[in-house]
């Protein structure tokens, strides 16, 4: 696939979205796209557990993939070091090597748990890295992919976290921490984070209020996209975008297992479980 060159584009509401010149043509073939993974959440037998599970999944369709999109939060927590980082993942991490030995396009996207990624993924795996949204061309038809995480209205809580954890002198001191105080302290405050509290219905459908629909209508006023594809709600969402657009959501894998589809007619929210 090669590396991907990115253009700015424009500004909608706090973030940008760029240009990935990259078209796919599938030739019979599909795109996948998956997103929150969370491994490493919410503890270390149930992210392995989990693990296999992912691996099972890229197992099945790598014969039919003409690209795999990552859409963000695949990590519940991710900093890179100039020489470290985070332990474990072996597993995932080799099939994604697996993947793109065998010439298939793997592309990640941070979300707000593993925003810290540098360009250890480019260099080890030859994986492109996206930190933005990103508009392509897949078969033809336009599409807006994204984790999700700080777009539309609301959240401002979150948005100035994000400026903050995304500042280079932050990342700078942070680094200067000991990866077991830094791993340490970021599983701290992840225990917080809305994938360990899945019970407590704090994912439920929000109506017309759901933020990244909301965020899709916004943009569909000023340029058309066929399919708005983002992760970080962690339920699977297929809804209407105007008269020509649908956005969706593409859910976890804590609890859901769900994921994308798209064979160049029809955009499909799928499960592992059938």
């Amino acid at each position: 696939m090669g590396k991907l060159f990115l253009y700015p584009h424009s500004n909608i509401f706090i973030t940008k979205v760029y240009f990935a010149a990259m078209n796919i043509q599938l030739q019979g073939k599909k795109v996948f796209f998956a997103s929150d993974f969370h491994l490493g959440a919410p503890d270390e037998t149930s992210s392995k557990k989990r693990e296999k599970r992912i691996l099972h999944w890229l197992d099945s369709i790598e014969h039919e993939a003409a690209a795999i999109f990552l859409v963000g939060d695949i990590f519940d927590f991710w900093f890179e070091y100039n020489k470290v980082i985070p332990k474990g993942f072996v597993r995932f991490l080799g099939k994604v090597a697996d993947l793109r030995d065998k010439n298939i396009p793997v592309i990640f996207f941070t979300g707000n748990h593993d925003l810290w990624m540098q360009d250890y993924f480019e260099k080890e795996l030859d994986v492109p890295v996206h930190h933005h949204p990103i508009q392509l061309k897949i078969e033809g038809k336009n599409f807006l992919i994204g984790h999700g995480d700080g777009l539309g209205p609301g959240d401002a809580q979150y948005k100035i976290l994000k400026q903050i954890f995304t500042n280079r002198i932050a990342k700078w001191l942070f680094r200067w921490l000991h990866p077991d105080i830094g791993v340490w302290l970021a599983q701290k405050w992840s225990s917080n984070s809305r994938i360990s509290k899945i019970q407590k219905n704090e994912n439920d459908f929000k109506g017309e209020d759901e933020w990244l629909w909301q965020y899709c209508h916004q943009v569909e006023k000023n340029q058309h996209f066929d399919y708005y594809v983002f992760g970080h709600r962690h339920i699977p969402l297929d809804l209407p975008v105007g008269e020509k657009s649908r956005y969706f959501n593409l859910g976890e894998w804590v609890s859901q297992y769900t994921y994308g589809v798209f064979d160049g007619k029809q955009f499909e929210i799928k499960s592992l479980e059938g």
